[in-house]
C-alpha cells in the first residue's frame, strides 16, 4: 500500500473544489453581462459541461491526455473508463516520494479544469447557437482541440519534451479557448442585436466565485503543499490585484469614467496573464504580469471593436491575448530560483527557452483557430449551429429552454 502524503491530498481536494465552483461561477459572470432573453441560455452552456465534460473525460479523456503517447500528439485508451486504476495508483505528477497523492486526486482536478474551459469560449458567440448543435461543438472541440494539446504540454506529448511549460493552462486553457472563440466569431458572423448587459450584481458575484477559484487553479498545479503552491498563490492575487487597477484607470483615462465591467474585465485578464507563469516566477515578476494584463488585454479589445468582431464578451481579447501574453511573459521572467523544474527565461539568459515559449504558443492558437473553424463547419452540415433570427430576436431563454430568468 503506498504511503500517500495526507497533508497533500487535502489541500489538492481543496483546490479541485475551488475549480469546480469557476464554473457555475463562469454561468453566473456571463449570465450578468448578456441581455435578459439569453442570460438562461448561456448559463445553460456552462453548467450543461459539468454533465458532458465528466463522462467525456471519465471515458476517453483523462486516458487520452495522460495515459501511454502516440507520436507525441495523443495519449492511449490503456485508462479510459478508469481502467487499470485502483485507489492506490499514484498520480503520473508528483516531485518525489514525500509528495505523492493517488491518481483519482490528479484525475478530479485536472477534470474540473477541462470542465471550465470549452465554456469561455461561449462568452464570444452568445445569442447565436443553438443548444444541440453546442453539445456537439462541446464534444468535438474537446476531442480534437483540447486532448491533443493537453497531451502535448501537460501529458508527455512533444511540446513537453521539448521543454515548454504551461504551469496552470496559458496555452492549454486560455490561449487555445481564446483562439477558438475568435473562430467561432467569424464563421457565425454578427448579432442582429447586442443587448446591453442585464444585471451587474450577478456578473460581479460571478467574478467574485472566479476571483476565489482561482487560487485553486493555480496553487492546485503545485499539486503539494510546497514553496511554488505558496508563490503560485501570491503571484495570483498580485496580478489579478494590479491588472483590475490598471484596466480601471485605461477607462478612466481613455473614456473618461472609471466603470465597474472595467476593472472586473481587468481582474480577470490579470488572472489569465499570471496563469501559466504563476509557480515559476517571482512575485515582482507578477507585478508586470498584471501591468501588461491592463494594458495588453485593453488594447486587443479596443482593436476587436475596430475590427467589428462581434466577440459579445471579449473571450479573444481577455483569454486568448492574454493566454498569449502570459506565456511570452513565462519566456521572460521564468527563474530556477523559484521553481528547479522550471527553465530560467530570457532575462536569465534563457533565450532558447524563450523562443520555445513563443513558438509553442503560436502554434497552439493557430492550431486551435484551424480545428474550431472546422468543427463548426462540419458540424453545421450536419445542423445548423445558427438559430434563426425570429428565434434569435424574441431571445434563446424562451425559445430554446422554455424558461425566462425573472418569472412570466
Amino acid at each position: 500500500m503506498v504511503d500517500f502524503n495526507a497533508t497533500d491530498i487535502l489541500f489538492m481536494l481543496i483546490a479541485t473544489a475551488l475549480v469546480m465552483f469557476m464554473t457555475p461561477g463562469l454561468a453566473f459572470f456571463y449570465a450578468g453581462l448578456v441581455g435578459q432573453k439569453n442570460s438562461i441560455s448561456i448559463m445553460m452552456q456552462s453548467f450543461a459541461a459539468l454533465g458532458v465534460t465528466t463522462l467525456l473525460w471519465v471515458s476517453v479523456g483523462y486516458s487520452l491526455c495522460f495515459s501511454g503517447d502516440f507520436h507525441g500528439v495523443i495519449g492511449n485508451l490503456h485508462q479510459a473508463f478508469l481502467l487499470n486504476i485502483s485507489a492506490g495508483t499514484v498520480s503520473p505528477v508528483v516531485s518525489g516520494p514525500a509528495d505523492q497523492i493517488p491518481l483519482y486526486v490528479f484525475f478530479a482536478y485536472e477534470m474540473m479544469v477541462v470542465i471550465i474551459t470549452p465554456p469561455l469560449i461561449t462568452g464570444a458567440f452568445t445569442n447565436r447557437v443553438k443548444f444541440g448543435a453546442y453539445l456537439v461543438f462541446l464534444v468535438g472541440w474537446q476531442l480534437f482541440v483540447y486532448y491533443p494539446l493537453a497531451h502535448m504540454v501537460w501529458g508527455g506529448g512533444l511540446l513537453e519534451r521539448w521543454g515548454v511549460l504551461d504551469f496552470g493552462g496559458g496555452i492549454v486553457v486560455h490561449a487555445i479557448a481564446g483562439m477558438s472563440a475568435l473562430a467561432c466569431v467569424l464563421y457565425l458572423g454578427s448579432r442582429y442585436v447586442r443587448d446591453k448587459p442585464q444585471n451587474l450584481y450577478m456578473a460581479g458575484i460571478g467574478m467574485a466565485i472566479l476571483w476565489f477559484g482561482w487560487f485553486g487553479f493555480t496553487a492546485g498545479n503545485a499539486y503539494a503543499v510546497n514553496s511554488v503552491a505558496v508563490v503560485a498563490f501570491v503571484n495570483t492575487a498580485i496580478a489579478g490585484g494590479i491588472a483590475s487597477f490598471v484596466w480601471m484607470l485605461m477607462d478612466w483615462t481613455l473614456e473618461g469614467k472609471p466603470k465597474f465591467i472595467g476593472f472586473l474585465t481587468g481582474g480577470l485578464a490579470g488572472l489569465v496573464v499570471i496563469t501559466p507563469a504563476a509557480g515559476y516566477v517571482s512575485p515582482a515578476a507578477a507585478m508586470v504580469c498584471g501591468l501588461a494584463a491592463g494594458i495588453v488585454c485593453y488594447l486587443a479589445i479596443a482593436f476587436k471593436n475596430r475590427r467589428h468582431w462581434d466577440d459579445a464578451l471579449d473571450v479573444w481579447g481577455v483569454h486568448g491575448v492574454g493566454g498569449i501574453t502570459g506565456i511570452v511573459l513565462l519566456g521572460v521572467f521564468g527563474s530556477v530560483a523559484i521553481n528547479s523544474a522550471g527553465h530560467n527565461g530570457l532575462i536569465f539568459g534563457g533565450s532558447v527557452f524563450f523562443g520555445k515559449e513563443v513558438a509553442a504558443v503560436a502554434f497552439a492558437a493557430a492550431f486551435a483557430f484551424v480545428v474550431t473553424y472546422l468543427i463548426l463547419f462540419v458540424i453545421d452540415r450536419l445542423m445548423d449551429v445558427r438559430v434563426s433570427k425570429e428565434v434569435e430576436l424574441s431571445g434563446l431563454d424562451r425559445e430554446l429552454h422554455g424558461e425566462v430568468v425573472y418569472g412570466e
